[in-house]
């Protein structure tokens, strides 16, 4: 399954994801479209001119171009992940935070999506971090199961939100 990470730069979540046999929806393979393609001179000024109308699907004309911007690269990630995974209160340097309003966003249109997600804090012990880790193993777990299921039973929606 295709597992939106979120915040979508954490290589530690990501790793945990593709250990467990899924592909992590990341910022840095959005990112890496955008730098090497040939048709983009100088990275990393690599926004092209349909960047910003991309961004208007998932936010209004009136909000910043800077948003806007940032959703034209999350959109995706978001559109194509069948579970998520959102960290929430992490640290400064465990993810990206440069627009709160775009992490605001992306969160919300995840949520929306009506696909599983787990929320969990970020840890502050050792106890809290290995708990942690048991939610993320035990969510990943059920997806492999509920895939398998619906490849049996295609009739039945077997996606549910959890939260701690």
């Amino acid at each position: 399954m295709k597992i939106a990470v979120f915040p979508p730069n954490s290589l530690i979540l990501a790793d945990m994801v593709e250990r467990k046999g899924h592909e992590p929806l990341v910022i840095q393979k959005e990112i890496r479209k955008k730098v090497t393609d040939p048709e983009i001179d100088s990275p990393p000024f690599n926004i092209t001119e349909e960047e910003p109308i991309k961004g208007l699907k998932y936010a209004a004309i009136e909000v910043p171009s800077g948003v806007r911007g940032r959703m034209a690269i999350f959109g995706p990630i978001i559109d194509e992940a069948e579970a998520a995974i959102i960290m929430e209160d992490a640290p400064y340097g465990f993810g990206c935070i440069g627009c709160a309003r775009t992490n605001e966003l992306s969160m919300y249109f995840l949520r929306k999506r009506g696909i599983p997600v787990l929320e969990i804090h970020y840890p502050e012990s050792k106890d809290e971090t290995v708990e942690v880790i048991n939610k993320i193993n035990t969510f990943l777990d059920g997806l492999d199961k509920s895939e398998s299921k619906e490849k049996a039973e295609p009739e039945k929606d077997t996606k549910e939100t959890v939260e701690e």
